[in-house]
Formats: C-alpha cells, sequence, structure tokens
C-alpha cells in the first residue's frame, strides 16, 4: 500500500502541470534539442549509394551475428533439437545436482574481485542455483521482444521493403540466435547469487568479471557502467513509456479516436497499468516470471492462431504468397536501392524485433536454475526464432495474402502506422480482429514494461547497490513513468530511450567478441555433462 501511496504522491503533481496546454510538447522540443545529437549519432546511417543509407548499429549486428553463427558451427541449427529437449526438461536432473557427471568450475563460481565467503558458499549450494525455470526465463525474455515490433515493425518493413524483406528478416533471425546464445551463457556464468538466492546478471558483470580474466580489468568496468546506464535509461523510454503510450493510443483508435469517450484520459490508463505494474514487479523475477509464463503463451496463441486460421482460409494463395517473399528478395523491383534496400528492411525490423546483440535478454535468462551456463543460452536461442522466424512470418504472410489487390499498402512507400495496417490486413479476414489486437496491443505492452523493469532494476542495483530503499526508489520511478507515458506525447524522449538501448550494443559486442572463447568452453561442458547423462 506504501509503493501505491508513493507513485500517487509522485504522480498527481506532475499530471497537475500536464494539464497545461502545450506543456508537453515544449518539454519534447526542449528534451529534443538537447539529446538529438545523441540520437543522431546512435542511428547515423552510413551512406552507401545516393538511396541506401545504412544504420551504423544494424552493421555492427549483422557482422556480430554472422560472426557468431561461424564460431560457435552454426549453433542456431545444431543446438536447436537441444534447445527443445532443454525446455521440455530431458535434463533438469544433471542441471540441478542429481547425477553431477560434470563437477561445476570454479571459474563459474566467480571468487574473483572481492566476492564474499558467504556468497561463493551460496553459489555453490545446488539449492541456490537460480530463480526461475528454463521456461520462464525464456517467456521472461519473449515477453520483451515479442510485441509491437512483430504487429507495426513488420507491416512497415513490407511497405517499404516489398513481400521480399520477410525473407531477409528471417534470415536475420536465424542468424542472430547465435547472438542470443553467447550474450545468455555469459550472463548465466558471470551472474551473482546473494546470501537469499537473489540473482543478479546480465551484460554489467559478464564485461566487469569476464574482461577481468583476460587482464582488461579497466576496460570491463567502464563498459559495464556505460551498459547499465543505457540500460536504466531504455527501461524506462522504450522499454516503459513507449509501450503504455501505444497501448493507450491502441485502445483510443478502437473506441473512437478523437472522438473516443477515453481522449484525454491517457493519465488514467497510465494509472490503472502503474498499479498493475506496480503489484508485479514488486515481487521481483519470480512474480514477473509466474505472470509472463502464462501472458506470452496465452498472447501469442491468441494472435498466431488468428494468423492460422486466416492463413487456412487463404491455404491456396499461401505458395503464391512465398513466391512473392522469395522473388521479391533478389528482385527488389520498384523498391529504392533495389536487391540492398530490401535486404536492409528485413534486417533493420529484425534487429529491432529480437534485440539478438543488444544483451538485454541475458538479464532475464541469467536467473534460470542451472549449473551450466550453455544450457540456458541453447534455450535463449530459441527467442529470435519464436519472434522473428515464427512470428513475424505470418504476419507478414497475412499482409502479403491480404493485400493481393494493392488495398492494404503501396509497396515502396513507407505506411505511418503499422499497427493500424496490420489491423486492416487481419480485418480483411476476421471483421472482429481489431478488438483482439487492441487486446494483444495491451497485454504485449504490460509483458514488456514488466520484463524491461527487471531490466532496469539490475543495471540500477548494479550502480547504486542493492537496498531495499534502492530497489523501491527504481520500481517507484518505473511506475511513475508508465503514467508519464500514457499521458504526454513524448516523441523526443522515447526517440532517445530508444537510441539508448541501441547504444547498449557497443559495450555487449565488444564484450562478445573479447569473450566469445569462455561461451565455447561452456558450450563443451554442457556437452560433456548430457552425453554422460
Amino acid at each position: 500500500m506504501k509503493f501505491l501511496f508513493s507513485i500517487a504522491a509522485i504522480i498527481f503533481p506532475i499530471l497537475t502541470f500536464a494539464q497545461e496546454k502545450g506543456l508537453d510538447e515544449r518539454i519534447d522540443e526542449g528534451f529534443g534539442n538537447a539529446t538529438g545529437w545523441f540520437v543522431d549519432a546512435i542511428f547515423y546511417k552510413i551512406p552507401f549509394t545516393e538511396t541506401i543509407q545504412v544504420p551504423w548499429v544494424l552493421i555492427v549486428l549483422i557482422v556480430g551475428a554472422v560472426f557468431f553463427t561461424i564460431y560457435f558451427k552454426f549453433i542456431n541449427i545444431s543446438g536447436f533439437g537441444t534447445a527443445i529437449n532443454i525446455v521440455r526438461g530431458k535434463y533438469d536432473e544433471i542441471e540441478s545436482g542429481g547425477d553431477d557427471h560434470v563437477e561445476a568450475s570454479t571459474e563459474s563460481i566467480h571468487s574473483t574481485d572481492g566476492d564474499l565467503i558467504d556468497t561463493i558458499r551460496v553459489e555453490q549450494d545446488a539449492d541456490h542455483h537460480g530463480e526461475v525455470s528454463h521456461f520462464q526465463a525464456l517467456t521472461a525474455a519473449l515477453s520483451a521482444t515479442v510485441g509491437l515490433g512483430n504487429i507495426a515493425g513488420v507491416a512497415v518493413a513490407i511497405s517499404i521493403g516489398g513481400p521480399g524483406a520477410t525473407f531477409w528478416m528471417i534470415i536475420a533471425g536465424l542468424i542472430g540466435m547465435a547472438s542470443k546464445f553467447a550474450e545468455c551463457t555469459l550472463g548465466v556464468k558471470y551472474r551473482e547469487i546473494d546470501e537469499n538466492g537473489k540473482v543478479f546478471g546480465g551484460p554489467m558483470y559478464y564485461l566487469k568479471k569476464g574482461l577481468q580474466e583476460k587482464g582488461l580489468t579497466q576496460l570491463g568496468k567502464v563498459l559495464a557502467v556505460v551498459f547499465a546506464i543505457m540500460c536504466i535509461g531504455g527501461s524506462f523510454g522504450g522499454g516503459n513509456m513507449f509501450q503504455s503510450n501505444q497501448a493507450f493510443a491502441m485502445i483510443e483508435s478502437y473506441t473512437g479516436g478523437e472522438e473516443s469517450f477515453l481522449h484525454g484520459y491517457g493519465w488514467a490508463f497510465g494509472l490503472v497499468m502503474a498499479v498493475l505494474v506496480g503489484i508485479v514487479i514488486i515481487g521481483g523475477i519470480k512474480k514477473i516470471a509466474k505472470v509472463t509464463d502464462k501472458i506470452v503463451p496465452f498472447m501469442v496463441v491468441i494472435y498466431v492462431g488468428c494468423a492460422l486460421v486466416i492463413l487456412g482460409m487463404h491455404a491456396s494463395q499461401i505458395p503464391s504468397a512465398f513466391g512473392e517473399i522469395f522473388s521479391g528478395a533478389f528482385t527488389g523491383l520498384g523498391i529504392a536501392g533495389g536487391v540492398f534496400g530490401v535486404l536492409i528492411q528485413g534486417f533493420k525490423r529484425a534487429a529491432f524485433s529480437n534485440e539478438a546483440g543488444i544483451g538485454s535478454a541475458s538479464i532475464a535468462h541469467a536467473a534460470v536454475k542451472t549449473k551450466y551456463a550453455a544450457s540456458e543460452g541453447l534455450v535463449a536461442l530459441l527467442e529470435p526464432f519464436i519472434d522473428t522466424v515464427l512470428v513475424c512470418t505470418m504476419t507478414a504472410l497475412v499482409l502479403v495474402i491480404s493485400n493481393g489487390n494493392g488495398e492494404i499498402m503501396t509497396y515502396g512507400q513507407e505506411v505511418t502506422q503499422g499497427v493500424e495496417v496490420t489491423s486492416k490486413a487481419f480485418a480483411a479476414s476476421i471483421s472482429w480482429f481489431p478488438l483482439v489486437l487492441t487486446v494483444a496491443v495491451i497485454l504485449f505492452a504490460f509483458s514488456t514494461m514488466i520484463s524491461w523493469s527487471y531490466y532496469g532494476y539490475q543495471a540500477w542495483t548494479y550502480l547504486f547497490g542493492r537496498s531495499k530503499r534502492v530497489e523501491y526508489s527504481y520500481k517507484i520511478l518505473f511506475c511513475v513513468f508508465v503514467v508519464i507515458g500514457a499521458a504526454a506525447k513524448l516523441g523526443s524522449v522515447i526517440n532517445f530511450s530508444d537510441a539508448m538501448i541501441f547504444a547498449m550494443l557497443v559495450p555487449n559486442m565488444i564484450g562478445l567478441f573479447l569473450l566469445a572463447p569462455k561461451v565455447k568452453e561452456e558450450l563443451v561442458r554442457f556437452k560433456t555433462a548430457i552425453k554422460g547423462a
């Protein structure tokens, strides 16, 4: 109750000021002027030709994904079956301390950098190997990535790049699986567990501890702090305000737009969302995981179920839709930049959708119950497959089939409201789908917010300590931003926050490249364990 009163005490003065006409626009403009240089730097586009300009962050993500795919000998394919078996619980016995065929390496316990003896003992204790199951860790991470990118992002990619963008989106998702494997393996390997069994992990820890092991102590500390700062900013913006803003916009649009009875009451919607988010996040990763392992399968089943129904209704058109996707990937007819332009759109949307290489997902996966870091890395590689290869592809097929007569969009002309275009495409076959999509967007936004709250909280504690005061200060602030996001039009703030999310890839990728051999060692250790099982 004190938690909710604290939120209210902070929110109501903000809302009072926000009622002044044009205040949020002025704040947005001032913030944009102050931070525009950072946004421009992160999303700076390298001009290859007059028509083809590629954001440098995208190049880094693609190069990294290709490197890890080759370095780990196509783990995205060879490890897929093992990943499924891990989620099914086939190896639970060896992971929880049953038949311990391979002793836990001292490297994965981290006695370096001043860890307390009690903490080391807890990490060695088989009862304190983590907080959540493999499935819960997967759904917690998926809840932060499956969302508006799958609904709106796909429509935007196809409107610019045509059906062929889907092909490259799939390729990007497949190679991104290797990046997810690497970062989530490291997230578990270098995590810390306190005396209560509470897990703290993510790039902050593997950058600091992993690079310290390689004699790069100062570099590791700097990169860890930079990542933590960017992660906190991203959690308040792209992982919070943007989500509540879009969820309210969707429900307002469905109920009549500017004529809606909800128009002007974004703060009320945000307050309800803040209370619901607060109830969940106050319980930590265990509570978050219990919610996401129910919400994520439910919302994916609803969304994918509707897509499958539509595809079933138009089964005869699926081969021709795939034909358009494949031919468009290598011709780029009518698309600016030709084949290369189509490729860039596909890779761009996939990267923005599954966040492989950003490092965020490793924070959630670090909380898993296991003694083998690589086991969770393998589970994590399922993320881009589900998010991009399955969900995005189904959305794309519905869009291509529904746009057979060109009424939904014109290829080569970017749409401004991707959610509305996707809604229109689904509604062409299922008239009541806009209602389903409205519910899905709200659920997607809610699950993304609670997962990103955990990411930001972990970064917050890394910088400011692990006391209860530090914990609740972050969680109260996070809930306040939920309301602000729904009530205000803060485009520049959200752009800045999105830039911070993608700025996370800079320290993260440096760490992944330097620590790749450690990931390979963990993979060998886990493979040895399951062979002896």
